[in-house]
């Protein structure tokens, strides 16, 4: 099985066994400098309308620079915060901190202070893996975990920001990196984790994972999955409360099945949703209203402009990468 068709699965690119003990140990993985400089550095300022987008970069915990938009709405606060985090869909020309602006301006009136980085693979001298066990997606899921934590940091610092009232949504590829985070940072009130694969002991439950070990041997990956036991998000969002997580799903999917979906979502801590919707996997207007009405529920946010949030526009589904 190639890369590609590793991603035509949607499996994990970490693949590894989730037999789950509170072991303080996993948590110093993801340990950082909380009081280093951010080192915020603006570029310039949009406006729209009496939102502020702010194009800026911050300090990485593990070097180099976080791309991100700060969505800023008019008024002095306090305002919720959110942090939005973009999927890794191929072919997508929205692969990047793009894919929620529209969504985060929109919602900016209600009182949302908002975060949206580039994920490494967005940024410049990104190399992607070009082999499924490449140990590279260790470093790169790593950071891109500790650069979200330091995002929470920049959130939090600033004067017009509740800190009871964060929140994190994330699609595909970090909606399993927002599943770990949930259960190494405390600070979140709500989660939003959509189309991820938040659980690698139902992922090797698949016939898929086992055609992969197949083709891969047996003795390599399970050696991979060892060494990176850690990284499974499955022994974080299970205990992510008292988080609430709502987990967001599309029917039409070859691996991200209904039934799959179920799967992962038993996993998670309660409170918990689950709501599937008739879509691919980029999701739909559908889910995107529900998603709103989530987080103005679990942040105590002013009800939007159901005509503003309508008005956006619908994430394009990019057809499958050609299978090698």
């Amino acid at each position: 099985m190639t890369l590609n068709i590793i991603r035509a699965f949607r499996l994990p690119l970490i693949l590894v066994c989730s037999v789950y003990a509170q072991d303080p140990a996993l948590f110093q993985h993801f340990d950082y400098d909380a009081k280093a400089p951010l080192d915020i550095q603006e570029s310039k300022v949009e406006q729209r309308g009496e939102v502020s987008v702010h194009d800026l970069t911050y300090a990485s915990p593990r070097g180099g620079r976080v791309p991100a938009y700060l969505v800023v709405p008019a008024g002095k606060g306090p305002f919720a915060a959110i942090i939005w985090a973009h999927w890794h869909q191929e072919g997508s020309e929205l692969r990047n901190r793009r894919e929620f602006l529209d969504e985060a301006v929109a919602l900016a009136p209600s009182g949302v202070v908002s975060l949206l980085p580039d994920s490494t693979l967005a940024r410049r001298g990104y190399n992607e893996p070009n082999e499924p066990l490449d140990e590279h997606q260790a470093d790169y899921r790593l950071q891109q975990i500790l650069d979200l934590r330091r995002g929470a940091d920049l959130l939090l610092a600033r004067d017009d920001v509740d800190a009871k009232r964060l929140a994190y949504v994330g699609h595909s590829y970090n909606a399993d990196t927002g599943a770990i985070l949930s259960g190494v940072d405390r600070r979140f009130k709500a989660f939003v984790l959509m189309a991820g694969t938040i659980s690698d002991e139902v992922d090797m439950r698949s016939k898929e994972f086992q055609e992969f070990r197949n083709r891969y041997g047996s003795e390599k990956v399970d050696a991979f999955i060892a060494k990176y036991s850690w990284l499974d998000p499955g022994k974080y969002v299970s205990h992510a409360a008292p988080a609430f997580v709502f987990l967001q799903y599309a029917s039409q999917e070859d691996y991200l099945t209904p039934k799959r979906a179920e799967e992962y979502a038993a996993v998670v801590s309660r409170p918990k949703e689950l709501k599937i919707y008739d879509a691919k996997h980029a999701l739909n207007a559908e889910a995107r209203k529900d998603r709103v009405a989530f987080l103005v529920k679990e942040l105590h946010l002013k009800a939007p402009d159901p005509t503003a949030i309508a008005q956006i526009p619908d994430l394009v589904q990019p057809p499958p990468p050609e299978k090698n």
